[in-house]
């Protein structure tokens, strides 16, 4: 049997992770990231909850300080992006940065652990004849969280087991159940932690951004309306313009040198192609040429039919350090036309049997710091 640390964030899915690998018989300790002050699951409530589970269990329980990391890595990543007049995706850099680098470190040079695991909902299998660990789709689609973690590395994914990758989430609130954990029925969290914590993105981003009032404009430089910083919207965004218009209007683009929100009718926000940075082949080894797949460009999204078409050689080597930053660029050619193709946001390709290819970031479609 296996030494193994469980993240714990206080939720069911996580308790009932822990708890199935303790019926196994392995030695499984919780351990829970300390990432914000105040409210929310990954959090003060979060802790107190996982503390109850591990006294339950009788296993061993810690805490670790990453209130710094998170600031680094996640916080900083996500007002610069908004900054940026990108959509930051938080949860994938989170889990590449904060819960699968520094607490994989942590776990196996502190805590002399063999492996760590999640609650996520998502499989990892390792092919034979190529000697790489591969990255798929929960059992569970309406659960299934492979887009958050397309950018683990193999080293990452060599010691990680997702315990609920198999199961759905009735059969996992069923056995935590049975098994009396007091998580059994505890409500879901819906939001990201820092709109939990903070009530909204917007309240979030007020206490880093100062209001930076500018003209919203059609398609053909017209202005229709004032903004009072382009950081309060995202491409795609339809509500909360304030604009009277025949037509219903979505944002178009976000020019931050120009200070602009650009708005038009629906289809000045479908766009049949994008290219992707910091690219990460996930289950496979980088391609030569193109190759069809299945796109998913956010995650609630319907996967869709596309072609990736590299558009730099990227090495298959290992990163020297399990959070060090992806460099290499895709463009994206779908099938047909999408709409609200949103730059911050991430795009994973699949094979349609689940295992995740690869993923990055989209660019933006044009500058954002033109003058």
């Amino acid at each position: 049997m296996s030494k193994i640390v469980v993240g714990l964030s206080g939720g069911v899915d996580s308790s009932v992770a822990a708890a199935t690998l303790h019926n196994q018989g392995h030695e499984v300790i919780g351990l829970t990231l300390w990432l914000m002050k105040g409210k929310g699951q990954c959090c003060s409530e979060g802790m107190t909850d996982a503390a109850q589970l591990c006294e339950e269990m009788g296993i061993d329980y810690k805490v670790v300080d990453s209130r710094d990391v998170f600031e680094k890595h996640i916080i900083n990543y996500v007002v610069d992006g908004y900054a940026q007049g990108v959509t930051p995706l938080p949860c994938s850099q989170c889990n590449s940065t904060v819960k699968f680098g520094p607490m994989l470190s942590y776990a196996i040079n502190e805590m002399g652990a063999d492996y760590i695991a999640t609650g996520h909902y998502a499989r990892i299998t390792h092919n034979a004849e190529t000697g790489r660990y591969e990255l798929r789709r929960a059992v569970d689609r309406n659960k299934d969280q492979s887009y958050f973690l397309y950018d683990l590395s193999q080293a990452q994914l060599a010691a990680t087991q997702f315990p609920l990758g198999e199961k759905t989430k009735p059969e996992t609130r069923k056995i935590a159940a049975e098994l009396g954990l007091h998580t059994a029925d505890k409500p879901e969290s819906q939001d990201l932690c820092l709109v939990e914590q903070h009530g909204s993105m917007k309240t979030f981003l007020e206490k880093y951004l100062a209001p930076k009032p500018g003209d919203i404009i059609d398609t053909t430089g017209k202005v229709v309306g004032q903004h009072e910083g382009i950081h309060n919207y995202t491409i795609g965004q339809r509500k909360g313009l304030g604009i009277a218009a025949p037509n219903p209007l979505y944002v178009v683009s976000l020019n931050v040198g120009r200070n602009q929100v650009v708005v038009g009718e629906r289809d000045s926000v479908t766009n049949s192609e994008c290219t992707v940075h910091r690219v990460n082949w996930v289950s496979i080894a980088p391609p030569s040429g193109l190759i069809a797949a299945e796109v998913q460009i956010r995650y609630r999204s319907q996967a869709v039919g596309a072609t990736i078409i590299p558009l730099e050689e990227i090495s298959d080597s290992p990163r020297e350090t399990l959070s060090e930053p992806l460099t290499g660029r895709v463009k994206i050619m779908f099938d047909d036309p999408q709409f609200g193709v949103t730059p911050g946001q991430a795009a994973v390709w699949y094979e349609k049997g689940g295992r995740v290819l690869g993923g990055g970031i989209i660019e933006p479609m044009c500058s954002t710091d033109a003058p």
